[in-house]
């Protein structure tokens, strides 16, 4: 499964119902939903790109004012479902690539750009957890692939009006290393 959709709301209720008229969508799977900081309720869907493309679209209709962002991507890189789960096992410690948004979605859209940039490895795709609704993602490989790819996820980023901040460490300390996995 390589489609997705997300909806994030700006109140759990709205996503609770938003969520279940998803689910009695025909042809979806549910790989993640619930509430997260500050207050907010995201959903993310898996399956037939237009099985998901419906049901995104009926959640914006039921979501009213409630909606904050949703998108489907047709062709979402494997290791970014990895990295949303928190599923990644880095195996090689380079420089370390950081892409901070105010959405679940354009982290998730801009860790699909980085990863489809160049040659790295997803730490995670953090979405608002414990972040008062900020999200961010974090990535490996050799400098010139961690610039490329941090400047193409803060592009996405950066023209939706989300973007809050990027960072490229070129030799991160080993116990940041160890903080960070």
């Amino acid at each position: 499964m390589n489609s997705i959709g997300l909806v994030e709301c700006k109140n759990v209720s709205k996503g609770i119902l938003v969520t279940d008229e998803m689910l009695k969508s025909a042809g979806i799977t549910l790989l993640s939903s619930g509430a997260v900081c500050p207050g907010k309720y995201v959903t993310i869907v898996g399956g037939e790109l237009s099985a998901i493309k419906a049901s995104v679209d009926h959640a914006a209709v039921i979501a009213e004012d409630a909606l904050i962002e949703s998108f489907v991507i047709g062709n979402l890189a494997k290791n970014v479902f990895e990295a949303v789960h928190g599923a990644v096992e880095v195996t090689n410690k380079r420089s370390l690539g950081i892409i901070e948004t105010f959405t679940a979605a354009s982290a998730i859209k801009a860790a699909d750009a980085a990863v489809k940039s160049g040659y790295i490895e997803l730490i995670e795709v953090r979405v608002a957890r414990g972040l008062a609704g900020k999200c961010f993602v974090t990535l490996t490989g050799d400098v010139s692939d961690v610039r490329a790819a941090v400047e193409a996820g803060a592009k996405l980023a950066a023209e939706e009006g989300v973007l809050i901040n990027t960072e490229v460490i070129a030799n991160p300390h080993e116990e940041l290393w160890d903080a960070i996995l």
